[in-house]
């Protein structure tokens, strides 16, 4: 087909005025009419939308939008604040149908003990569903999202040895409060050999085999005035949970990693790196982040992942 067979075919169209050797010509073919409406509309809705609700980023803030502030309550206390995806979530959580029978149950929780929550099934299932979330929010970030810790750094919650205790009323304290975890470094104090005495007495503790010379002078420091681990971990090793000193007996280990040594000596190099350099670990307090109720939900939460006491 020759262009001028194609000019006659398109008839009205309209050609711009360009041509090239004198036959070959640009069509004016303009948009759909829809197509343009519709670039219009989305560019006045832009507009809008950039004056309704947060948009641009100016400085170290943003514009907020006007006429478009969202009231939540937080403890019981209002909140206004601009439109958010933050605010109007907590708005959602607070005002809708099921969020009302949510508050309702929340509300059913706070008012009940620990002996109640506990021995209600119902109540029990409510907490820890809700509980759960609480978790990963606040405490999975060191603990893990199951609560099975960090050998070394942060405490398995899942086992049933406690630290500072692991009554509701414990927990609650800790939660509340927070922890602070202490053990000197005896390397300041105590010689090479008197340091090997003493990991071979907490292996035998926890019923390894090991020199029994070694172990017998190792527990002579154990409860001498040299090293003095008996104030903190009694006599018999059995720890103290009012200083958060652990239980030498169990063969639960939280700081040395025994149960990932094969031989005797990685076991005695893994308690004597404990006893030469001592342990410092902090746990803070919630008490400011969290609501007294939620810090209610976690306690039991965290009650039942250890099995309860």
């Amino acid at each position: 087909m020759t262009m001028s067979e194609a000019n006659k075919q398109q008839g009205a169209v309209q050609t711009t005025g360009h041509s090239w050797d004198g036959d070959l010509q640009e069509f004016n073919n303009p948009l759909p009419t829809w197509w343009l409406w519709g670039f219009y509309l989305t560019v006045i809705f832009a507009v809008i939308y950039w004056v309704i609700y947060p948009a641009w980023p100016v400085g170290e803030s943003y514009t907020k939008g006007v006429a478009n502030t969202i009231t939540y309550t937080v403890n019981g206390e209002e909140r206004t604040t601009h439109w958010n995806t933050r605010a109007l979530l907590m708005k959602e959580m607070q005002s809708g149908q099921d969020a009302q029978k949510m508050q309702a149950y929340m509300e059913k929780v706070a008012a009940a003990s620990y002996d109640d929550i506990l021995a209600d099934e119902e109540m029990l299932a409510f907490t820890r569903a809700v509980a759960k979330g609480l978790f990963g929010d606040n405490c999975a970030a060191c603990h893990g999202s199951g609560g099975a810790g960090v050998m070394g750094l942060f405490p398995n919650l899942v086992d049933d040895a406690w630290l500072w205790g692991g009554t509701v009323e414990q927990i609650e304290t800790t939660l509340t409060e927070g922890r602070h975890g202490f053990m000197p470094a005896f390397g300041r104090s105590l010689d090479d050999g008197q340091i090997d005495a003493v990991a071979h007495y907490v292996l035998s503790l926890s019923g390894h085999e090991v020199d029994g010379d070694m172990a017998q002078r190792g527990m002579q420091i154990f409860n001498g005035k040299e090293g003095g681990c008996f104030y903190c971990h009694t006599q018999a090793g059995t720890g103290l949970e009012s200083q958060g000193a652990a239980n030498l007996t169990d063969s639960i280990w939280t700081v040395a990693n025994v149960p990932g040594q094969d031989s005797l000596e990685g076991k005695l190099a893994e308690v004597r790196e404990v006893v030469e350099n001592g342990i410092e670990r902090v746990m803070p307090a919630w008490d400011e982040r969290l609501s007294d109720n939620e810090i209610k939900l976690l306690t039991v939460y965290v009650h039942e992942l250890g099995g309860g006491q």
